[in-house]
């Protein structure tokens, strides 16, 4: 990307939504000549994003779908532990329930080989895309490559994941079985509990998701792009599409092309455009052992308990579970304590000191993968959202996407697994 801010009469594009999704394809957009305006209520990285609180991973390798093969078996008991994984407020389930109902559908194994391929096809650039930007933006050190591991505590767990393992050596990924030896030998913070872990040693980490998506949003400035602090409450519309948008102060703002970005909120301003998508907000907690010394190096998956153990530049991060209780119910921090307690066996040393505790939205669609695409009734709108759990490793192939659409262009993969008609 040079350094000159784009000419006068570039045609400018208005990109709803500062978190990582947009702040990579305002970075991109600025590759190809546009103008670009990034219109968020909260400052780029900060705690009111979900990126802030993603758990790191950065994995070209992710290409599993939150819905497989007999998931259904699961979720009943799921749904009755307090400390499970998943939890449903019971005043909101009939709202949840036929997003739920599409879930469970979803687990089909030909719709998950589908998912599954998809998912590697978008993640598998994902280095690729994000080395460029993190080097302009001058912060390297927010991406390592040490791996990602998933680790049992009985000495068949890989074996009960076999389809899944299956799934990823089709699509290429290094997978490596270890033994409890070998588990030590590779991470030895680890308690000795584990008896058998998957290793994937091309897999990725961001220690420190707030912080990648404020340099990016930075680079984007400091290339011309105009961030805007404004919340989109919805479209003044001519023609074929918006011709400005509502903002919540009571003003307009005039928009050209618009990408719509905005994570768990994109849904309700999509329904507005006339698209009707089957969307959830996957409520996600952690917490985080500020200064932690646990020795933990790699990224670790309690594949038993689900939840992610990340060791994060200011201490230990423990995130995970799906809780859903729509947008505007408050947290319940509760969560988050449930998956510091599950923690605490997983290391030979954790001493508890200053914690902080985190709620956000992920943006989910009950196919485990997101909407790439233009609006079905709004010419000018390009749809980049539904990420789910997945945000921060498709982030900059889908700013490098979402580019590519806007100019017209072929696009680096072939989107049509992430249609807007796909529901």
């Amino acid at each position: 990307m040079n350094s000159k801010v784009s000419p006068p009469d570039a045609r400018r594009v208005t990109v709803i939504g500062a978190g990582i999704i947009g702040v990579c394809t305002a970075n991109y957009l600025l590759k190809q000549g546009f103008a670009v305006d990034l219109v968020d209520p909260a400052i780029p990285g900060s705690e009111e994003q979900c990126s802030f609180g993603n758990a790191g991973g950065i994995c070209p390798g992710s290409c599993i779908p939150n819905s497989m093969p007999g998931v259904w078996k699961n979720v009943p008991k799921w749904l009755m532990d307090p400390e499970g994984p998943l939890f449903v407020r019971l005043a909101y389930l009939p709202h949840a329930l036929p997003w739920l109902l599409r879930f469970l559908v979803s687990s089909r194994k030909s719709r998950v080989e589908e998912i599954s391929a998809a998912m590697r096809s978008l993640h598998r650039y994902t280095f690729e895309c994000y080395e460029p930007l993190i080097r302009e933006a001058g912060c390297e050190d927010l991406l390592h490559k040490r791996g990602q591991l998933f680790v049992h505590e009985s000495a068949d767990g890989p074996g009960k994941g076999a389809y899944g393992l299956g799934l990823r050596r089709e699509h290429g990924v290094n997978v490596q079985i270890l033994n409890a030896d070998e588990i030590r030998q590779l991470e030895p913070a680890l308690a000795p509990i584990f008896k058998s872990a998957v290793y994937l040693p091309e897999q990725g980490q961001c220690p420190n998701p707030g912080r990648l998506v404020a340099k990016l949003a930075e680079n984007a400035v400091r290339h011309g792009a105009r961030l805007v602090r404004a919340r989109v409450i919805g479209f003044e519309m001519a023609g074929n599409g918006p011709v400005a948008l509502k903002l919540e102060d009571g003003s307009r703002m005039p928009v050209e092309t618009v990408v719509l970005a905005a994570g768990a909120w994109s849904a309700h301003l999509a329904k507005m455009l006339g698209d009707h998508i089957p969307f959830e907000s996957e409520r996600g907690y952690h917490v985080t052992v500020k200064d932690a010394d646990t020795g933990l190096r790699i990224q670790t998956i309690s594949a038993d308990r689900k939840f992610v153990a990340s060791p994060m530049e200011d201490g230990l991060r423990i995130a995970g579970n799906v809780e859903f209780a729509g947008l505007n119910a408050p947290a319940n921090m509760a969560r988050a304590d449930v998956l510091l307690n599950q923690a605490r066996p997983m290391f030979k040393k954790l001493e508890i000191g200053e914690i902080t505790r985190w709620m956000g939205h992920r943006p989910g669609t009950p196919d485990s993968i997101p909407v790439i695409d233009k609006a079905s009734r709004a010419d000018n709108v390009i749809y980049a959202f539904g990420h789910g759990h997945q945000g921060l490793i498709g982030g900059a192939v889908t700013g490098k996407i979402v580019s590519e659409i806007a100019a017209g262009m072929p696009t680096t993969i072939d989107i049509s697994p992430f249609r807007l008609d796909r529901f």
